[in-house]
């Protein structure tokens, strides 16, 4: 008993995604100072903790052949990297043509996939690390090969603990990336349900605020299960016959389940409020949603402290309430209500089937109908393919070449500048240059306040640190527990760790030198490094958010028609979650979750950008709403009766899919008409349909009218977008 109680605060602890990262890199730095403090070989550290942060940002989530593969190539790629840079680093033309060629190169590169992007950044890290050390070289007569080899065996070093703790660790970060997924939609059904607050059509404007942040929170849902299904995809191949995995991906599977289910919409909610605003029946389906919101972030937390989950009776018992609710509405026989009451009906049993989904969560042994449970591999299938990706990417329309041509551009700036203002101390204005510089301007201006404030701090830590303790094995034990500090918050609080990376610096100079003579120069690099950054992105091929949405928004229209497709091939042959229609229906989620991205960078760039900004997000309330119709065709998919109501149902389903892509295609060509007879001439297709059909049918009838009833705001939204993008021209924003 007493070691089942004394194991929770660790398993709690362990469960922590920055947990078992820190205690890994903590190992990592602690063996190297230890190692030079042993063998009072203190003017090492440096380069072997510099190579080892490099290999660390080269890491990619993968199981250990895949992280031993991309070890190797990552060793490989620093050592051409080091050497290159010792061998040029003299000869300042050819430094700064070496810089300019491989950051493009490296840049592009990273279209291929995640790990070689990774792989890139990580080398040009790497490359400046080099630069950076050379520059503060004091022993001219230290050996060419010396600081290359000390950055690749702090590399190795790290990469190998790397791989022997994915190997020993194997499902950590599937139940990590499962649980944040769970959590997610813990956040997205809780979101929904305000959706149901019956409140009168004169808070409209709150509404469609809902709406905005419902097409965000979903965007976030998307990017979690993305995330999840890389890391299972990377590790299903490798533990085959693992139990736990099989597991893992049967919870992934009812993720995406749900998430349909939960986005998938059946009436309009004004309607919804207006005829039923003084029944209980919409608190009835706004508790519910917020019970199993719950029931997620429970479930969320028995798979990180690998616990059993047991979903409870609450959401059985709210769902009997909402059951019971519309069967009273039912027996008043109001005949107005009759459309809406097969509206909430279609609701009830749509929350029906996702209460059963998370009962099966707790159930190892369902495996319930995931179709043939193949995941899709995005990685390159061969050299060809790969080289293949990055010639695609050779545009001014791509956001891949702008990027390395910006950075490029950035660094030479960078380069001729330091040898202007201080040229032995400024190749961290190079350093700052990579680490501020982001594809679009919102991200710049948000690393650069970010690292310019954990810069001042950090050095502003470090110089009292260095009065109030002069012990160098004090100030060795401090770089440890900052560099632990950087890496447990790189991706979520970039000050605190930029400011612990700041200290790291210090540290390990004053181990070899005079930290204080890095303060100032610290100081300055990182604010013109800064400056260099936002000022590239702003004037070499800047990338303004309101010039890709045409774009975006037409990729939305296009995954839409692509998702309705498979819809309408699921009503004909029956419920299949089969690899296609997985596949298009993320597709239509990560289109939409693009087009939020981008609307939230848009109003983060300079100028005036609400009225652009708000018919941005009108459209994407249109189209978001489309494929929340979409989402409930998907979650009563099921074969329909054969015959002329079916064959007219489906053919007009089909209609609708092309007009979603001629609509794309009008984005495309910047051409869109306000209005299109033809869709006018869908909705009477529909009305055509014989009134004699099956519940089922019926359900999908209405379905489609309400796809149809959002054509005509969608065209117009789409042509205002067109018209915003005619008036910018080429011109600057």
């Amino acid at each position: 008993m007493f070691s089942v109680t004394a194991s929770r605060p660790f398993r709690r602890l362990w469960a922590l995604n920055s947990f078992a990262y820190s205690v890994r890199v903590f190992i990592a730095l602690a063996v190297l100072m230890g190692l030079c403090w042993s063998l009072d070989t203190m003017p090492r550290i440096v380069p072997l903790l510099l190579g080892a942060v490099a290999c660390a940002l080269a890491e990619t989530d993968d199981n250990w052949r895949g992280r031993l593969q991309a070890l190797l190539l990552t060793l490989g790629c620093f050592a051409g990297a080091a050497f290159a840079v010792q061998a040029l680093f003299p000869h300042p033309w050819a430094f700064a043509a070496g810089i300019v060629a491989a950051t493009f190169g490296l840049t592009m590169l990273g279209a291929i996939s995640r790990r070689y992007q990774a792989i890139a950044y990580g080398t040009l890290i790497l490359s400046l690390y080099t630069t950076i050390g050379m520059d503060q070289r004091s022993d001219l007569t230290q050996a060419f090969w010396l600081e290359p080899a000390l950055l690749l065996a702090g590399a190795s070093w790290y990469g190998l603990l790397s791989v022997l703790w994915c190997a020993l660790f194997l499902h950590q970060p599937v139940q990590q990336t499962l649980a944040q997924l769970f959590r997610e939609l813990d956040l997205y059904l809780r979101l929904k349900s305000t959706l149901f607050e019956p409140v009168r059509a004169t808070e409209g404007s709150q509404a469609e605020v809902r709406r905005i942040k419902l097409a965000q929170r979903s965007g976030q849902v998307v990017i979690a299960l993305n995330a999840a299904k890389e890391s299972i995809f990377n590790r299903v191949d490798a533990t085959r016959a693992s139990s736990r995995m099989t597991h893992y991906l049967h919870l992934y599977f009812i993720a995406q389940d749900i998430h349909e289910r939960a986005s998938s919409s059946h009436s309009p909610y004004e309607e919804l409020i207006d005829v039923f605003f003084h029944s209980d029946v919409l608190f009835r389906c706004q508790r519910l949603m917020r019970v199993q919101g719950r029931a997620c972030g429970h479930l969320a937390r028995a798979i990180l402290l690998r616990l059993p989950f047991d979903k409870g009776d609450e959401s059985a018992a709210a769902l009997h309430d909402l059951q019971a609710s519309i069967d009273q509405l039912q027996a008043r026989q109001h005949a107005d209500w009759a459309p809406l009451l097969k509206s909430l009906r279609a609701l009830a049993g749509n929350l029906g089937t996702l209460d059963a989904q998370l009962e099966r969560a707790g159930a190892p042994q369902a495996r319930g109908d995931a179709g043939d449970g193949a995941l899709f591999d995005r990685a390159p299938r061969s050299w060809a393919d790969a080289f293949g990706r990055v010639r695609a990417q050779f545009s001014t329309g791509s956001p891949v070449f702008r990027h390395a041509l910006r950075l490029s551009l950035a660094l030479a700036a960078g380069y001729g500048l330091l040898h202007v203002v201080h040229a032995r101390q400024g190749y961290w204005i190079l350093l700052t240059t990579i680490f501020v510089c982001q594809p679009s301007f919102g991200a710049t201006r948000r690393r650069m306040l970010q690292r310019v404030t954990g810069t001042f701090l950090g050095l502003a830590l470090g110089w009292a640190l260095f009065d109030l303790f002069p012990s160098l094995l004090l100030q060795s034990m401090f770089a440890v527990v900052a560099g632990v500090v950087f890496f447990s918050t790189r991706t979520t609080q970039y000050t605190v760790a930029t400011t612990a990376m700041t200290l790291v610096v210090l540290m390990c100079f004053n181990q070899v030198g005079d930290g204080n003579v890095l303060i100032v120069p610290r100081l300055v690099d990182t604010l013109i490094g800064s400056l260099i950054a936002v000022a590239a992105v702003v004037l070499v091929l800047p990338d303004w958010q309101g010039r890709r949405l045409d774009a975006l928004a037409g990729r939305a229209l296009s995954t839409l028609a692509g998702y309705l497709r498979e819809l309408t091939a699921q009503y004909r042959r029956g419920r299949n979650d089969d690899l296609p229609y997985r596949l298009a229906r993320r597709n239509a989620h990560n289109a939409d979750a693009a087009l939020s991205t981008a609307l939230t960078n848009l109003l983060q760039e300079p100028g005036r950008r609400e009225q652009e900004g708000d018919r941005g997000l009108r459209f994407l309330v249109h189209s978001h709403t489309v494929l929340n119709y979409f989402s409930g065709l998907g979650a009563h998919r099921e074969a329909l009766a054969d015959g002329e109501t079916t064959q007219a149902i489906l053919q007009t389903a089909d209609a609708l899919a092309t007009a979603l892509d001629g609509l794309a295609a009008g984005l495309a060509q910047r051409r869109v008409a306000a209005a299109d007879p033809a869709m006018a001439a869908l909705g009477e297709a529909l009305s055509r349909v014989p009134a004699d059909m099956t519940d089922a049918q019926r359900l999908v009838r209405d379905q489609l009218r309400l796809v149809q009833g959002q054509l005509v705001p969608l065209t117009s939204a789409a042509a205002a977008l067109v018209h915003d993008l005619r008036i910018m021209g080429a011109g600057a924003p």
